[in-house]
């Protein structure tokens, strides 16, 4: 396979992917946005995070809320866990990477925050205990997982939403996981200020 043919096929996967994530996760995002919008309102914030590419797209998340997505409006409160390196490096220094999101949901988060939590496997240890961190504080966690969940998925409870996509591809998972981010943001944009 040349490399032409080689990227029209991964188009394709990512495309049939797409189309079968949609007719999923449509609820599941659209009860995810819901649980945002609720939060805004009520003045609260939404902390994410995520390793390697999910700290991206943490970060990515992060910035569209406190910019802007497509339109001009206020910026809203939302902290990427992932950028701060002076808290990261002390953090995994002193207690270990597992812990460097979990030491800042206890002291950043507050009841009735939200977690968003994003994992391609659900299993990212730093992850998980950011999870239990938040639950410890009442807040609720979005989770963006893949494969079968993992762990994070076994932690949910009734006030959390799990938003797994269907593949066991890190990359289809990755790229689903931005487009419901940019789900997020449009819906967020257009329920406030549409």
């Amino acid at each position: 396979m040349n490399h032409s043919d080689a990227i029209r096929h991964l188009f394709e996967e990512s495309i049939s992917t797409k189309q079968t994530a949609g007719a999923e996760l449509a609820e599941p995002i659209s009860q995810a946005v819901n649980l945002m919008l609720t939060a805004i309102k009520d003045g609260k914030k939404i902390l994410s995070c995520g390793n390697g590419g999910s700290a991206a797209d943490a970060q990515h998340f992060a910035a569209e809320m406190v910019c802007r997505f497509e339109r001009e409006r206020p910026g809203m409160p939302a902290i990427a866990l992932t950028t701060d390196t002076s808290a990261l490096t002390a953090i995994s220094n002193d207690y270990g990477y597992t812990k460097v999101f979990a030491k800042q949901v206890q002291a950043l988060g507050v009841e009735d925050d939200i977690l968003l939590a994003i994992s391609t496997s659900g299993n990212s240890d730093s992850i998980v205990e950011a999870v239990k961190a938040a639950q410890e504080k009442k807040m609720s966690v979005i989770a963006l997982t893949g494969r079968n969940g993992g762990e994070m998925a076994k932690l949910l409870d009734i006030n959390d939403i799990e938003i797994r996509v269907p593949s066991d591809s890190t990359a289809r998972i990755q790229e689903v996981h931005l487009l419901t981010i940019h789900c997020l943001c449009h819906q967020i944009d257009e329920t406030l200020f549409g």
